[in-house]
């Protein structure tokens, strides 16, 4: 048996508005994780149970340490298996969550994950690629605490089918039909009032105005047979946001799906 002695690590700092109670809430509830990373269920004390859900996936964890407004620590045993290896060689993964709250009433996030593995190539892929997709929820957490803190989301996700090619390709196609050129720029889609907030070379992510207001992420994901595909990604925040999703949402997964013939 080979002992798992290698390190693994991703460390991100970000400076985020609001309090520390505020921030605090974000990060260390499900309601708070569900309105700027992925839909979350959280039992809010030491020992407590967490379960995020990636789409037909989930890796559940537990509270390991709970410090609120400061500290927040979950450990995730089975994070190998979300890259199809289930029973690897690899020690839990600790997700460690600092809070520092600044003078300009703004605070200071430190976000650690840490495990131990064997040194193979995909557990440094998996961190690697870990890094570069947090990156963007961090846009997603300053939008939150911005415009909405405290409040509860209704999201919206929406996968669209693989096509041919690349997911640089999808994304231009994702501009075009967006009509997007520069951050800063207001755009019309659907009967959307929207900002683009970010053009990374990940996500597109526009601040919805109205009718209802939120945020929209777009998504381009490169797969290892050669496709990509798309998804798109809605939080948003208001008493009518469930009767919009609810009607809306067809309509969207027919715009995502279009994406394709556009990439080619």
């Amino acid at each position: 048996m080979t002992t798992p002695d290698v390190p693994l690590r991703m460390e991100l700092t970000v400076e985020v508005p609001g309090t520390a109670e505020q921030v605090w809430r974000a990060l260390a509830s499900g309601d708070g994780i569900s309105a700027w990373f992925l839909p979350t269920d959280l039992e809010e004390r030491a020992g407590g149970a967490v379960c995020f859900h990636m789409g037909d996936e989930t890796s559940e964890g537990t509270v390991t340490n709970w410090d609120p407004p400061r500290h927040l620590v979950i450990e995730e045993p089975n994070w190998a298996a979300l890259t199809g290896h289930e029973g690897a060689e690899v020690t839990p993964m600790v997700d460690e969550f600092l809070v520092e709250a600044t003078s300009g009433g703004t605070c200071v996030v430190r976000v650690v994950a840490s495990a131990f593995g064997t040194g193979a190539d995909w557990e440094h892929e998996f961190f690697t690629d870990m890094e570069r997709h947090w990156v963007p929820f961090f846009d997603h957490l300053r939008l939150y605490l911005t415009y909405f803190p405290g409040q509860r989301v209704t999201a919206m996700e929406i996968n669209g089918d693989a096509v041919p090619g690349s997911a640089d390709a999808l994304r231009a196609a994702m501009r075009r039909a967006l009509g997007v050129d520069h951050v800063g720029q207001t755009i019309e889609v659907r009967g959307i009032t929207g900002e683009v907030d970010q053009l990374g070379d990940i996500e597109l992510l526009v601040r919805v105005i109205g009718p209802t207001p939120g945020y929209l992420a777009f998504w381009a994901h490169d797969k290892e047979d050669g496709t990509a595909w798309p998804q798109l990604g809605g939080y948003f925040f208001s008493e009518t946001a469930g009767a919009y999703v609810e009607r809306e949402t067809p309509a969207w997964k027919e715009w995502v799906q279009g994406l394709a013939a556009q990439a080619r």
